[in-house]
């Protein structure tokens, strides 16, 4: 696999801003980040439903107690 250094990875960022132009690169920037957010979430919102999980088992204590009050 060839190595990149600094002069092709500069030449290549000239290329996708020509190619997209600024704005439209740092809006695909920012949903990238809200896609990669999201997935996180739902891993983790998937791995506190498995039974067993006593984050999960506390929280759900919790909100109980909230609406017993």
């Amino acid at each position: 696999m060839p190595h990149l250094g600094p002069l092709e990875i500069v030449i290549i960022l000239l290329i996708v801003v020509l190619l997209f132009g600024v704005g439209r690169i740092g809006r695909i920037g920012g949903e990238l980040g809200r896609g990669i957010r999201e997935f996180r979430k739902a891993v983790q919102d998937e791995s506190s439903d498995k039974p067993g999980d006593k984050s999960a088992e506390k929280t759900e204590a919790k909100e109980e107690t909230k609406t017993a009050a």
